[in-house]
């Protein structure tokens, strides 16, 4: 994430947007969330955040004085909120317990992934935090024609479109009355989009294969790979590549024998501070790679094109730009686009 977006967002909460007019959000509020209605009375004064890209977009929005705990985070936080995220408590690295998280007193629990907070919550559900008076919103891109009741990354039945995140830029920029930063903070991811997309016009084509790796339960076993309507699938669609996977899985686990059928030109590889997996760690990745008789045949690991790329750039956040633009300028270093 560039450092304009702090810059901006920090300007406009000190003085707003100088000469330009943005109606003020009429309470009560009701909006549709993930197939529930949520009602504001007032701007929320104390938000818990679960899930790294979620506590991202508050801080984009310059909410951290009203963040009063967070959860589940894969790497640092972008660097230009380091210093408010060092005030902020961390409930848990991963699942927060529904104690710690109720223990905040939020009025508004804020989670990235449906199988934190919803029908079947690992952290709760809606109900239990309704219950208590507690409001619950849910990132859009993890429920819009995406279906979550196995309890893992769900099956997405439509591409993900960067669309999702900008309705929920919108959204909490509504609920707490700074629809101003809300609008800056937009307009300015989508021109470092269209300049990502001008800066290789689409020249890698639609021949070159690409698959995303973000880690392995087993070195040695089945990857998970970007399925075909993944926030990857679409930055491999923005920038004209082609995704390897035809499964609606989020992350399916797909054996190597299958990838190296496709046999990719690029493999992005996930970083992360994470090591849940043993395959969380990049070098375990390239190690594996390079020395397994099937993956060590394929084009992309004999010419070394891997990208290294932020696991959550690979999650539906206002990172996935940063992926398309880490993608767009490992093509044009390998000398891909043509």
């Amino acid at each position: 994430m560039r450092q304009t977006i702090a810059t901006i967002t920090f300007a406009l909460g000190l003085t707003g947007l100088a000469g330009t007019a943005f109606a003020a959000t009429q309470y009560p509020l009701t909006l549709e969330n993930c197939g529930r209605q949520i009602t504001f009375e007032k701007a929320p004064k104390k938000i818990v955040s679960i899930g790294q890209g979620m506590t991202e977009v508050l801080f984009s929005l310059g909410l951290a004085d009203k963040v009063a705990g967070t959860a589940v985070w894969v790497g640092p936080v972008l660097p230009q909120y380091a210093e408010a995220n060092s005030r902020i408590k961390r409930l848990a690295d991963n699942d927060p317990s529904f104690e710690a998280v109720v223990g905040q007193e939020p009025d508004l629990v804020a989670a990235e992934f449906e199988w934190h907070v919803g029908a079947q919550g690992s952290v709760g559900k809606r109900e239990q935090f309704a219950d208590l008076g507690i409001e619950t919103y849910i990132a859009p891109a993890d429920c819009v024609a995406k279906i979550n009741t196995d309890g893992g990354d769900g099956v997405r039945e439509t591409l993900f479109t960067m669309d999702l995140v900008y309705r929920e830029i919108a959204e909490l920029s509504e609920i707490f009355d700074v629809k101003d930063r809300g609008d800056v903070l937009i307009t300015e991811l989508k021109k470092r989009e269209a300049d990502a997309v001008a800066s290789i016009a689409g020249a890698a084509g639609k021949s070159l294969p690409v698959v995303f790796w973000f880690s392995s339960k087993e070195v040695n076993g089945d990857a998970f790979i970007a399925g075909k309507n993944s926030a990857p699938a679409y930055i491999l669609k923005t920038i004209g590549a082609k995704n390897v996977v035809t499964t609606e899985e989020e992350w399916p686990l797909v054996g190597w024998e299958t990838i190296a059928q496709a046999n990719p030109a690029v493999i992005v590889l996930a970083t992360m501070d994470r090591r849940r997996y043993a395959a969380d760690d990049p070098k375990v990745k390239i190690d594996f790679l390079e020395n397994d008789p099937v993956t060590r045949e394929l084009d992309a690991v004999k010419n070394r094109h891997f990208v290294m790329m932020d696991a959550q750039s690979m999650n539906p956040t206002i990172r996935t730009i940063d992926g398309i633009e880490t993608l767009a300028n490992g093509i044009k270093a390998f000398g891909l686009a043509r």
